[in-house]
């Protein structure tokens, strides 16, 4: 059960706001009751979320309001356990949810990437401790010599030689941001959970191919440990380590090379999540893929949760009530994506307040009491 024993108290400096949070948070948990009533000990619920700038406000748009947080959990206490990308350096706005989740709750975060193109950026899991237990085993993926992400970077011209055309050289690196392994148990079932923000750059050219070779590297990094585990390390009940990759893959689309990717060295997104069961989804960027070698594994159900059915809608009540807190002026500097309008700019800053990214979830069958009878009763002594 999520904890408001002091939502009055936090939101005491607005008139009215702790009654307008205990409105909307009541409309949020009958919009989700269908997800909240899949919990149970026989299952896992797990979802990935990319919160948006969790929460620097480095874009401009204005800190997250206090019951911004309340939303954030809430939605986050339907699941078990719940992979966050975008974490900031600053992990205040992660313990502001933590808080309100309860002491049940618990996380593991990374350190922040180093460079550019890691953001200063966390990633974490969130796990309900009563559901999920942390089996001692974490690290970030590191990849070897031989099997780095090769991209290209090009050289500008010496400004003496203005007329000479720009070069580009290959490069070899590891990924922007580092992807994190955690090993996790609910249940008979045990895995390896990763959670990664896989390098955008732009929708073509040799960006894109930065990215699509991050996705094929982290595969083939995954796919070869687990068949070496195969042939050296089993667990008592004789199975191999079981991989889910979950995150913002920055996939395309169902269809494009990035897919592709990610489908590569034997990886699966269960029917039960990919495009053709979840006709709703506006993007495709966040994915749940698994390599799972035991035989007992079965996804169960699975969806997208609809962050702004109840909270920051897009109609003119909402705009109106929230109309101070949106910047009256757009900060992004890029004018290809420069909000003109109060309409265009309160869609964006909302974006701000929950995510531009909707929280992905599965259920995922956890036991596995029956055959592990079934076993017993056959004379199969293994375990």
């Amino acid at each position: 059960m999520v904890n408001y024993a002091g939502m009055r108290y936090a939101l005491r400096d607005e008139e009215g706001a702790a009654q307008r949070c205990a409105k909307r948070l009541l409309a949020i948990r009958k919009t989700l009751e269908p997800i909240r009533a899949r919990k149970s000990d026989r299952s896992l619920l797990l979802a990935t979320w990319n919160i948006r700038d969790f929460d620097s406000n480095k874009f401009g748009f204005g800190p997250r309001l206090p019951e911004t947080f309340y939303y954030i959990a809430e939605m986050m206490s339907c699941f078990d356990l719940v992979a966050v990308q975008e974490v900031n350096r600053d992990l205040s706005a992660l313990e502001k949810v933590m808080k309100i989740l309860g002491r049940e709750w618990d996380y593991i975060a990374t350190d922040t990437t180093a460079g550019l193109g890691g953001n200063s950026e966390r990633m974490a899991f969130v796990y309900n401790t009563e559901k999920v237990w942390f089996r001692k085993i974490a690290g970030e993926v590191v990849l070897p010599d031989g099997q780095l992400v090769v991209s290209r970077k090009k050289a500008k011209a010496a400004k003496d030689q203005p007329d000479i055309e720009p070069k580009s050289d290959e490069m070899k690196q590891q990924f922007a941001r580092t992807p994190f392994l955690v090993a996790f148990q609910s249940g008979w079932f045990r895995f390896s959970l990763c959670t990664v923000h896989i390098y955008f750059g732009e929708d073509s050219g040799e960006k894109l191919e930065r990215r699509i070779s991050e996705i094929k590297r982290l595969m083939k990094f995954f796919a070869d440990r687990q068949d070496e585990e195969s042939k050296q390390e089993r667990d008592r009940a004789g199975q191999v380590e079981n991989y889910i990759l979950l995150g913002d893959f920055n996939v395309v689309s169902p269809e494009h090379k990035t897919m592709q990717a990610l489908t590569s060295e034997g990886f699966k997104v269960p029917p039960e999540i990919d495009g053709t069961h979840l006709p709703n989804r506006d993007h495709f960027y966040d994915q749940i893929a698994v390599r799972v070698k035991d035989k007992r594994f079965k996804v169960l159900g699975g969806g997208i949760v609809d962050m702004f059915a109840d909270v920051f809608r897009s109609n003119a009540e909402d705009m109106q009530l929230y109309g101070e807190y949106v910047p009256a002026e757009d900060p992004e500097k890029n004018k290809k994506y420069k909000a003109t309008t109060p309409e265009a700019r309160y869609e964006k800053w909302r974006t701000w307040q929950m995510s531009d990214h909707a929280p992905l979830w599965m259920e995922i069958q956890t036991d596995f009491t029956e055959s592990y009878l079934e076993d017993i009763a056959e004379g199969d002594s293994r375990r």
